[in-house]
């Protein structure tokens, strides 16, 4: 009689887990959907200004105040009706979004780049310069951004570069924070001790070991900050602070219909729907992101 030990021990290999039942990652739905509205406001404000002419100059007065969808004098189609003095709304909103998005971009790398910077310093090497620099902070946090954008725009003057440099003076503070917390959790651990042990110089500690734990959570910081700062760029716009008269803007646009409600509706409504969109999907966006790389940020 053959001994049941002799028998083989091996078990048939275990099936893999079908696709369908894979766990996907944390916010994935929600990245790609707020993707793909942020892919198709930026090709629409990098194609739609070549495709669609815009002149903030020439009047329309046969064109004025069309509804949307109307045939326009010179056998066109307003797609999204025309304005108090003839002019296309729809091009007006893709230029106003190149402007825009253009201000949000610029904005931020100027204002990452102090704020990380200044976190950096101040994490890194703590004692006065930390005590300096988030006091500092401390004291910008106590106003509103906002009315500190307006502050600040007021004594520049409307102009696209004054707009870049009251949003980024005004925004600095939120990357510099996130930052230094960052770095003082970093700059304890063992690998920061071992390079610093093998005689690597403070720069090549900062570049190769501080830097990259920084990446993810500036990241998010700044997909958030976007929709807040094109926001505020079109708030200013809208006041007169931002961008001049003569330049498209979504908060010039909106500024110039809000006396035409009654009558033409279109002219504020529908750039403010699209900023809307612009503003919800990016802090979607930033928010996903959140989850998926540092959660804890949720708490800062």
């Amino acid at each position: 009689m053959t001994d049941v030990t002799d028998r083989p021990t091996t078990r048939p290999a275990a099936a893999p887990e079908p696709a369908s039942g894979r766990r996907r990652r944390p916010g994935t739905v929600r990245i790609r959907c707020a993707l793909a509205v942020v892919a198709v406001y930026v090709v629409a404000a990098v194609l739609g200004p070549v495709l669609l002419a815009y002149d903030s100059v020439v009047t329309r007065t046969a064109d004025r105040l069309l509804p949307p969808g109307s045939p326009t004098s010179d056998g066109g189609l307003a797609v999204f009706g025309t304005d108090q003095v003839g002019q296309d709304l729809l091009a007006q909103m893709l230029q106003g979004a190149r402007v825009s998005i253009a201000v949000g971009v610029a904005t931020l790398l100027l204002a990452g780049l102090i704020g990380v910077t200044a976190g950096v310093v101040a994490g890194y090497f703590g004692g006065w310069l930390d005590s300096v620099l988030m006091r500092l902070a401390d004291v910008q946090l106590t106003f509103p951004s906002i009315l500190l954008a307006i502050f600040i725009a007021a004594l520049l003057g409307p102009s696209v570069v004054n707009v870049v440099i009251v949003l980024a003076v005004s925004n600095w503070v939120t990357f510099a924070r996130v930052v230094r917390s960052q770095v003082l959790t970093v700059r304890g651990r063992e690998y920061v001790d071992a390079t610093r042990t093998l005689g690597a110089r403070t720069w090549h500690v900062v570049r190769r070991c501080i830097l990259p734990a920084c990446v993810a959570p500036v990241l998010v910081v700044a997909t958030v900050e976007l929709g807040h700062v094109i926001l505020a760029e079109a708030s200013l716009s809208f006041l007169g602070l931002g961008t001049p008269t003569s330049t498209p803007s979504w908060g010039v646009t909106i500024a110039n219909g809000r006396n035409y409600l009654a009558e033409a509706w279109w002219i504020a409504t529908i750039p403010g729907i699209a900023l809307a969109l612009l503003v919800v999907a990016f802090g979607v966006l930033g928010d996903a992101l959140r989850d998926r790389y540092d959660p804890r940020l949720e708490s800062l």
